[in-house]
């Protein structure tokens, strides 16, 4: 016992020294990065004390300094910023889905303004504003060297006044002028609608109404038809979603998984890192569901479609999303400003980060650019291809009695009216059709 005793407690004497021995440098290293740290800020102090004194202009001191803490958190990521305190309580007010301004999510690109995605039913996508271009210019001035929150201010002004943004969009020759009339942007988080047996879901933002707005146009969907039976399946249409509230992404996805992970955050610090799962229970009461992507669906998006391809859920149909794989945490600040400070990284159920990847669609579709020639489709009598039916004195069909015919003839129409979608919107169509040979899959 007496030398276990002994043994012990000359490990314990050993380790002390050790840990000297190597706290010593470690400390001093400390000590210098401090001196270091306190040296910069010297510095700082220094050049903000010049500015004042000898720059050819009286300067504002607030300004100064707002600007200098802007600057060191721009230069982290594309996604840190400093919101003064008019900017943090608009940024709050379209949380909560009313806001003024042209209705464009934007993005910074080796110092371009990129439009992630215009927002439903605003005057930038009535202007014919649309994902992926290039604001280059507003009123006729450069924003090229400015940094997002300066060309987003610059943008910005009163409801009902004109501004005019000259954009380079890929595939034209020329960049071009678009004037767009400000406005209050009142944004309906989720708009539904029926499609032949399909419920779309139009998720246009995440906000405080998404989920709220989803469950009840899905619930008021399947009653109209009679009980979630009578439906082939659910279209989530994440077009151009430039995201949103985290705790909103989560929900709406949970409403279609039983089980499972959704998300994960992980942060600097491993112990900081959360997880979310699914709760039981299915809006679609297990019916098919078809997810719509493009390059304009971001952030909130990306982790609805990541959880339901990762569950085989959904089947995602369109093209490759925006990438944005990152968490930011809005912190309040005195004076009633608020830092926004990308804080975590989100994982998919897979453990895949889709920073600058994306979500790939199961199905890529594009949506074509040009609409369709609608004169050339024009179904005439001269264009239609001749069928038995049409061939003089062909035999009847006696097999069938006058209801099956009816039915017959009434799916054909309905087949007809679908076929319509896919001039207005060739990537909605396709997604309708592939639930609907789910469906018929499904059934059998």
């Amino acid at each position: 016992m007496r030398k276990f005793l002994m043994a012990v407690g000359g490990g314990a004497i050993a380790g002390l020294l050790a840990s000297t021995q190597i706290a010593g440098p470690l400390l001093a290293q400390e000590g210098k990065t401090q001196t270091s740290v306190y040296e910069q800020l010297d510095l700082f102090g220094d050049i903000f004390e010049r500015i004042r004194a000898q720059y050819v202009e009286d300067v504002d001191a607030g300004e100064l300094i707002e600007a200098a803490i802007n600057g060191m958190l721009v230069s982290l990521d594309p996604h840190s910023s400093y919101l003064p305190p008019e900017d943090a309580e608009a940024m709050r007010v379209q949380t909560r889905g009313e806001f003024g301004g042209l209705g464009i999510e934007v993005t910074q690109e080796e110092g371009f303004v990129k439009v992630v995605a215009p927002m439903d039913g605003t005057p930038a996508e009535e202007a014919g504003v649309l994902s992926g271009d290039f604001i280059t210019h507003v009123d006729g001035e450069s924003l090229l060297g400015l940094t997002l929150d300066e060309a987003v201010e610059k943008m910005r002004g009163p409801v009902g006044s004109e501004i005019k943004v000259t954009i380079v969009r890929e595939g034209e020759e020329n960049p071009f002028d678009v004037t767009i009339i400000r406005d209050t942007i009142r944004l309906t988080a989720v708009r539904s609608r029926t499609e032949g047996e399909a419920v779309v879901l139009r998720v246009s933002t995440f906000n405080d109404q998404t989920f709220d707005n989803l469950r009840d146009g899905l619930e008021k969907a399947a009653e109209e038809a009679g009980g979630m039976e009578n439906l082939s399946g659910v279209v989530i249409d994440l077009r151009n979603n430039p995201g949103g509230l985290l705790n909103q992404a989560i929900l709406v996805a949970d409403a279609f998984l039983e089980e499972g992970e959704i998300v994960s955050t992980r942060g600097r610090n491993p112990e900081d890192g959360e997880r979310f799962n699914a709760t039981p229970g299915d809006l679609a009461e297990g019916k098919p569901v078809v997810v719509l992507i493009n390059g304009g669906s971001a952030s909130a998006s990306e982790i609805v479609a990541g959880a339901l391809k990762d569950h085989r859920r959904a089947v995602i149909v369109g093209t490759k999303s925006f990438g944005k794989g990152s968490v930011q945490t809005v912190m309040p600040l005195s004076g009633g400003g608020a830092m926004r400070l990308t804080t975590a990284r989100y994982y998919t159920p897979s453990g895949r980060s889709i920073q600058n990847l994306g979500v790939s669609p199961d199905i890529v579709v594009e949506q074509p650019r040009v609409a369709v020639n609608a004169e050339a489709e024009d179904d005439t009598a001269a264009n239609r291809t001749r069928s038995e039916a049409d061939l003089r004195g062909s035999l009847t069909n006696d097999s069938l009695t006058e209801d099956e015919i009816r039915q017959i003839e009434e799916d054909r129409a309905k087949a007809e009216e679908a076929a319509k979608l896919r001039d207005e919107d060739y990537q909605l169509a396709y997604a309708v059709d592939l639930l609907k040979g789910m469906s018929a899959l499904g059934q059998k």
